[in-house]
């Protein structure tokens, strides 16, 4: 039998939206859409008569990018909570579900599909999608934290990514996985919206150091958004991967955030020594470099709106801040 422990997709590949200003009370970003579970009832009904009959409930949680609703025992539809766009809203529901697909032919781990993709309406202005549950709790950044055996799956994991073929493709240039100055002025702004909860003079050095760590392997397919709530855990092990939409090319340096989200220090270094390739020490630093370029954005964007989100910035600044990885 399904249970709560089933979740759907959470993305964090890219910022957050900067424009925070005009964001409703509660509210994640700018624009957001409230969606309940009559909307969704209509909209199956409407247009997926076959899941009409089943049981619609929000999934609470911390994505923040979708609203989550489980739909039977098997599906979940999911809703983007900003939608600017219906049409280019479009095409990235598409582009993910080929993009999930693809990592599912690449990993033995499960991957959540998307099923049907729905049109606007009862109010709602953009596409939806109806997808794959899975069956696992979210990971946290606390839970696995010294588990050798979840570092070994996650090694696992990111082998198989590593060694799927990119067929000639390259970073497209978005979001986190290319040049690290280039998120500078999103750097510039965290750092100022950071004031009163972090130690900003001390982070601002960092960043002067992990920016300037160059870019020279190739790049190599990957998740490109390995948080802790996008692993799914049963009995300890790895059960399940989401929100696989972001799959393709980039640095290698971008998936290893995933060690510094998840672990502190000897089971992050048995997941370093278990990669295959094993990565040299820049790549191993320029994972820290992405990790801490997310984490400082998490921290005050999402302090009201999504706490778990907030401390998940905290735990992996902590976590970069006492390692060794760069000499600050």
């Amino acid at each position: 039998m399904a249970d709560d422990r089933r979740r759907g997709f959470t993305r964090l590949d890219a910022e957050p939206r900067a424009g925070v200003t005009g964001r409703a009370v509660g509210a994640m970003h700018a624009g957001q859409l409230r969606v309940d579970a009559s909307t969704v009832h209509a909209l199956l009904r409407d247009q997926f008569p076959r899941w009409a009959r089943e049981p619609v409930v929000p999934v609470a949680g911390s994505g923040t990018v979708n609203a989550i609703f489980r739909v039977g025992e098997e599906h979940v539809a999911r809703f983007p909570l900003v939608v600017d766009d219906p049409d280019a809203t479009a095409a990235v529901i598409e582009t993910e579900a080929t993009a999930a697909r693809e990592l599912a032919d690449t990993t033995h781990v499960p991957t959540s599909l998307t099923m049907a993709v729905g049109r606007p309406g009862h109010g709602y202005p953009g596409p939806w999608s109806v997808t794959t549950w899975l069956d696992g709790e979210p990971a946290t950044p606390t839970g696995l934290k010294a588990s050798r055996d979840f570092a070994l799956d996650i090694a696992a994991l990111l082998t198989e990514l590593r060694a799927a073929p990119t067929r000639g493709r390259v970073f497209s240039g978005l979001g986190r996985g290319g040049s690290l100055p280039d998120h500078d002025e999103w750097m510039r702004l965290c750092l100022d919206e950071s004031s009163d909860l972090l130690d900003v003079p001390r982070l601002a050095a960092a960043w002067a150091v992990l920016r300037d760590l160059p870019r020279r392997a190739p790049d190599v397919m990957s998740h490109k958004d390995l948080v802790p709530a996008n692993l799914l855990v049963a009995d300890g092990h790895l059960a399940g991967v989401l929100d696989s939409g972001g799959f393709g090319p980039a640095g290698p340096a971008l998936d290893l955030v995933v060690a510094w989200h998840v672990f502190d220090e000897p089971a992050r270094t048995m997941l370093r020594h278990a990669v295959q390739p094993f990565p040299d020490d820049l790549t191993w630093a320029r994972g820290a470099a992405w990790a801490f370029e997310q984490a400082l954005g998490l921290v005050w964007y999402y302090r009201e709106s999504n706490p778990a989100m907030s401390a998940l910035g905290r735990s992996t600044l902590d976590r970069i801040m006492a390692s060794d990885v760069v000499p600050w």
